[in-house]
């Protein structure tokens, strides 16, 4: 049997008379580039996020860029994240020539420890004031501990800028009540990426705010920094969210709670049916319901690289997210970082692995793959 690590082609299917409908009236607007559908999708996602504005642009890279761009980030500023994420987290940082700060995960949940966000002020006095700010990551779908995150930013005026790239739909359960992921900080950065939960037919993405002057800003930069046309108040970037991809995404966004809901389904069966010694399951930090599961990462200890390729050789699709923690790149070398200034990272990177997590993962698929992992360890 083969089970693909995401079938697109699967989802395509449900709703492929919709799709084509949609980018098919795109095509015959010719308003390809910040057309109707864009302002469409941006009342949509507020909407779903519970933040008061959205502004679409060209990725989810883009999104955490613009956004750290308003902020007026600075050269040699410091914005605090995980060494544990996808590579744009510190690599708009880096871009805006601001110096990535490190400080280690949760090893159960994968997230940003607030104990070591803590520590770090605590250790780094001298470099506190350098703090523009703080991008906690909600990685593969559970939000990260936003109340204790805001409550160490606050108490310093630092702005915090979600990176809910994989996150879109996520809940966290703050003392204000049951926030969605991207409506609790300054700034929330998702992405569009086909693979995401909410995928487009390309690259895209979104950044939700609260703040109306905020979210102006953003909307000014996507667009060179031109408000209005031709007239340059600051310097911006092309940052827009193309038509086409607005259009496509108008339409999954509804059937994205339902979507969720398979997710959570599959995660439930591989919880209640991995049973093999030695594999560490994902941790539930909050309530399974509020995990959108947009990737399922076992952690293997020592073992990891050798169930990767017994997988791959019984055509099960897996992925190592991420092989090497950030402060380990050989273009963060300046930092100054070494191996094992962030234990929790580094095992996560050498000893974790994602599974088939997606909708349309079927019971016989998933009994396929509990099986062979359990053959991996007889």
């Amino acid at each position: 049997m083969k089970v693909p690590l995401l079938d697109l082609k699967a989802q395509l299917k449900t709703i492929e008379a919709d799709m084509k409908k949609s980018v098919l009236e795109v095509l015959d607007s010719t308003q390809y580039v910040m057309g109707a559908k864009v302002k469409e999708l941006e009342e949509a996602v507020a909407a779903y996020t519970g933040a008061k504005f959205a502004v679409g642009v060209s990725s989810g890279t883009d999104a955490l860029l613009i956004a750290l761009m308003a902020l007026d980030i600075q050269p040699g500023d410091f914005v605090i994240t995980s060494p544990y994420s996808f590579f744009a987290t510190a690599g708009v940082i880096a871009r805006l020539c601001a110096r990535p700060v490190f400080v280690d995960i949760d090893p159960d949940t994968y997230n940003i420890s607030p104990l070591a966000l803590k520590a770090w002020f605590a250790s780094n006095k001298a470099d506190a004031a350098k703090v523009k700010a703080i991008i906690p990551v909600h990685l593969y779908g559970q939000c990260a501990d936003m109340d204790a995150i805001l409550e160490t930013a606050d108490e310093r005026g630092i702005p915090v800028i979600e990176d809910a790239a994989q996150a879109i739909g996520s809940r966290y359960p703050s003392k204000f009540g049951v926030k969605k992921a991207g409506a609790m900080g300054a700034a929330g950065c998702f992405s569009f990426f086909p693979s995401k939960n909410l995928g487009g037919i390309g690259d895209g993405g979104i950044a939700t705010v609260n703040d109306e002057a905020f979210a102006k800003k953003i909307a000014c930069l996507r667009n060179h920094g031109a408000e209005p046309k031709y007239y340059h108040s600051m310097i911006g970037g092309n940052f827009r969210l193309d038509t086409i991809q607005a259009a496509a995404l108008l339409v999954k966004l509804p059937h994205l709670d339902k979507w969720h809901s398979m997710r959570q389904s599959n995660a439930a069966y591989y919880d209640e049916h991995i049973k093999t010694a030695g594999v560490k399951k994902p941790a539930i930090a909050y309530k399974r319901e509020y995990h959108i599961y947009n990737q399922y990462v076992i952690c293997v200890p020592e073992r990891r690289d050798l169930l990767r390729n017994f997988l791959a050789s019984n055509e099960i699709g897996c992925e190592i997210y991420y092989p090497v923690p950030l402060h380990e790149q050989e273009c963060f070398s300046y930092l100054g970082y070494k191996a094992g200034d962030f234990p929790n990272s580094e095992h996560a990177a050498r000893n974790s692995i994602a599974l088939p997590i997606y909708p349309e993962l079927t019971r016989e698929m998933q009994d396929f793959v509990i099986e062979k992992i359990d053959d991996f360890y007889k």
